[in-house]
């Protein structure tokens, strides 16, 4: 009885912990919904109103429309391709159509300006083969909302072509058969059957690339397309003013929820299972010469424009010209990099099994809405959340201030704010979710029946974590580790927005040299985070070749 009571009192302490992980990840979400409270800025608001707030809200519309389009039509028909049909080059694109995932969208707007502006190698080429001389002809103009919903499509096309590419391998197979008995086509099959029951995966994926479209801030910055994310970066730094920097991203928050509450709608009530047996798509449907040439075009072209054709030049680039200061100065930027992306690494593993633990343990509603409230800061941007993480913040930090002044005659200036902390609570706000899912994945996988094992042999809570469950999960925590490093590596806006003045790293090095139109000089920096974000990508890349066994 006594040993049960002391179980239980665990339970309650790690429910409370989580509790607490829960209300401060909710704390950067809440401060910006409270500001809409604050009318001491209608000043402000009838200005940005009168000026660029339609503009705002224009732009953040076309860019999601096109981006939606973009990356599902992509997304959609390369998955289709990869699963369903064999043709040369079909086991390569299954494993290399996520490469792109490795290049972040301001990454590769540097690069491709580099490559399309008027003296760049392709505009130069053109006017040496045909003479042609400034004026003569036409080019189209990369710096455009139209440029920025390309890169987007490039970049996040891969989101849609792995949840859509899994449907089409669980779903796809009996489906087709039933339809191809009842007498249709390939192309009704998958008009009417394939493309129905993989709805949820494919709204599933297009809505986060919108997520990450409405996040972005480096590239539609550079591209000087106005939007709400460049909007709350310049109220904030060019007007001064926080409650309408909060304000804006209480806007932008309201147009994340809108998303998400669409991709919710839209499955309704609607169940997708494929209850035949067999769950397994063969070879695929062997496409004739010429069918097959075009499928590996179709393959090659989003391959080609998002990871290929950016990742040569900016290798070149890097090669040929690269940062003047390599050496000391970008090695300081990379070690700031690295450490911070390791803090939070590490915290967002432990925090993460402390949530994921709660929840198996307890396996009530209150543990279980915990983790879908840090899992909203995933769908928040990275620009919101340095707004809703410096108002409280600044103010702790202030309050700590006048405290150790008053009381011990200390000057300690900022504790929070002066440093990585606040830097670091931003990060894990926005990435505890994806270091959770991980690990809840990998809890999920072991079976109850050990935590009763442990039970029965006088383990309490922790023991049987540290014990059991520990040993059993260091692959899910290493990968939750590693996509938290990688995440915060190539996060931008909350970098810029909150990073001590004495810290830059190398997302923010990127991002100032190209500013300064010195885009052979970003190239190093930026060849280094493409480099780490390679790693996850190849992890992935890995699950899809064991996928492919596995179907054999």
């Amino acid at each position: 009885m006594l040993r049960r009571l002391s179980v239980l009192g665990q339970y309650r302490g790690l429910t409370l912990a989580a509790l607490c992980v829960a209300a401060l990840a909710a704390v950067p979400i809440l401060t910006v919904f409270g500001s809409l409270a604050d009318f001491s800025t209608r000043d402000t608001w009838a200005h940005l109103s009168s000026t660029v707030l339609p503009e705002y809200m224009l732009n953040t519309v076309v860019l999601c429309l096109g981006v939606g389009v973009g990356v599902s039509s992509i997304g959609v028909t390369t998955a289709w391709l990869t699963v369903m049909h064999d043709f040369p080059g079909r086991r390569f694109f299954e494993w290399a159509l996520i490469l792109p995932l490795a290049v972040p969208a301001y990454v590769m707007a540097y690069v491709y300006t580099d490559f399309l502006q008027f003296v760049g190698p392709l505009q130069s080429q053109l006017r040496d083969w045909f003479g042609w001389q400034y004026g003569d002809y036409w080019f189209p103009d990369v710096r455009t909302v139209g440029g920025a919903v390309g890169m987007f499509a490039f970049v996040f096309y891969p989101y849609v072509y792995m949840l859509a590419r899994t449907a089409f391998l669980e779903r796809a197979t009996g489906a087709m058969e039933a339809g191809r008995s009842l007498g249709l086509g390939p192309w009704a099959c998958f008009f009417r059957v394939s493309l129905p029951m993989a709805r949820p995966a494919i709204v599933a994926g297009t809505a986060l690339a919108l997520m990450e479209t409405l996040a972005d801030f480096g590239t539609v910055s550079y591209f000087g397309v106005q939007t709400f994310t460049t909007g709350i970066y310049r109220a904030w730094f060019s007007l001064g003013d926080r409650t309408a920097a909060a304000q804006l991203s209480a806007a932008l928050l309201s147009v994340v929820v809108l998303v998400l509450v669409l991709e919710h709608v839209s499955r309704g009530r609607a169940r997708f299972t494929d209850t035949s047996r067999q769950q397994r798509p063969g070879a695929g449907r062997r496409l004739s010469p010429l069918a097959g040439a075009i499928a590996c075009v179709a393959c090659l072209l989003p391959l080609l424009f998002g990871f290929l054709l950016p990742g040569g030049l900016l290798l070149e680039m890097a090669l040929t010209e690269g940062d003047a200061h390599f050496g000391p100065r970008f090695f300081a930027l990379a070690g700031n990099s690295f450490t911070l992306a390791t803090v939070a690494a590490v915290l967002g593993v432990l925090l993460a099994m402390l949530l994921a633990y709660a929840n198996r343990l307890s396996r009530g509603p209150l543990t279980q809405g915990l983790n879908r409230v840090v899992g909203l800061g995933y769908a928040v941007p990275g620009t919101v959340i340095a707004v809703g993480v410096l108002i409280p913040v600044t103010q702790l930090d202030n309050w700590l201030a006048d405290l150790f002044k008053t009381h011990f005659g200390l000057s300690v200036g900022l504790l929070l704010t002066g440093g990585m902390a606040a830097l670091v609570y931003a990060y894990l706000t926005r990435f505890l979710s994806v270091a959770l899912h991980a690990v809840d994945t990998g809890l999920g996988k072991i079976t109850p029946s050990m935590d009763e094992a442990a039970r029965s042999l006088g383990a309490g809570a922790w023991a049987s974590l540290r014990r059991v469950h520990m040993p059993m999960l260091k692959g899910s925590l290493l990968t939750a580790g590693l996509m938290v490093f990688v995440d915060v590596m190539k996060e931008l806006p909350a970098t810029l927005v909150m990073r001590p003045f004495n810290l830059d790293t190398l997302a923010t090095q990127a991002y100032n040299l190209a500013s300064d139109e010195r885009l052979a000089e970003a190239s190093t920096a930026a060849l280094t985070i493409v480099a780490v974000g390679l790693v996850p990508v190849i992890v992935l890349s890995g699950q899809i070749a064991r996928q492919r066994r596995q179907r054999k």
